[in-house]
Formats: C-alpha cells, sequence, structure tokens
C-alpha cells in the first residue's frame, strides 16, 4: 500500500507560499507558508500534519491493541503535540506528546496501560519518528 501527497513551493523561505495536496482531495491546494509554521499565520504546516496524523494512527492503533484484549473501546480521543526545535544545523521534531483518553465502560486498568504502551510502540508513525514520544492516557469508565 503507498499512500501520496505533494507540496508545491514558489519563492523564498520567509516570504514564498506552497500549498498541500494529497492524492485522496481532503487536502486540496490547502496553504502554508513561513508565517504559518513559525507564527500564527493562516493555513497549515508540516508538523501540524505530522501531529494529526500520529494522533490518528495511535487512535487506530490503541484501537487494535484494545481488540487483542478482547476490549471494545466506546471513544478513544487523542491529542498530539509536536515540538520543532532549532538545532546545529536548522531545526528538528524534538518530541511529540500524545493525551489519550478511552471510554471503556467497566474498563480494565491493566489491560487499558498494556494496549496504550503496545500502541505506542508499534503505531507505524511512531515507529518512522526519531523524536522522543511521551504519552498521558486516562482510562474513563
Amino acid at each position: 500500500m503507498k499512500r501520496k501527497a505533494s507540496a508545491v513551493w514558489q519563492g523564498g523561505l520567509q516570504d514564498g507560499k506552497g500549498s498541500i495536496s494529497t492524492d485522496s482531495g481532503v487536502l486540496k491546494d490547502t496553504q502554508y507558508s513561513f508565517a504559518t509554521r513559525f507564527a500564527d499565520g493562516i493555513g497549515t504546516n508540516p508538523e501540524e500534519l505530522i501531529a494529526a496524523a500520529h494522533a490518528g494512527c495511535f487512535s487506530m492503533a490503541l484501537s487494535a491493541e484494545l481488540s487483542k484484549a478482547g476490549i471494545t473501546p466506546e471513544r478513544i480521543a487523542t491529542a498530539a503535540t509536536v515540538t520543532l526545535d532549532k538545532d546545529g544545523g536548522g531545526f528538528s521534531i524534538t518530541a511529540v506528546h500524545l493525551d489519550v483518553a478511552v471510554k471503556i465502560p467497566g474498563g480494565d486498568k491493566a489491560a487499558f496501560e498494556k494496549a496504550t504502551a503496545d500502541a505506542k510502540a508499534g503505531c507505524p508513525v511512531s515507529k518512522v519518528l526519531k523524536a522522543t514520544i511521551t504519552m498521558d492516557a486516562k482510562l474513563e469508565t
């Protein structure tokens, strides 16, 4: 399976602008720029897209891990916060923090903790990132 997205950039780094599109059509010429990446401009940025991908991937991986334990969650809500830090050669994504809330009526805390740890390690987006990944996971019953 392969998925594809594309980006077009026009101009210099600080005064230029770009657009991002996905083959699925969910993003179509979505605007991004220096201001959307490093300030509060309107549009998206690569780090925000990585955060969205990680939150979505982790939620699905957690659902799969819970299923292995015979648990069907009512709801999994994940927020991913990506940290972009300046380093000697430019910038690096140094960390991702996952905030997870899972509603499992009558949930088994031990099974929940194992499933969240396994999902964090096994999610394909987690595997591709070299960043430190931390997590706060809350079980709602």
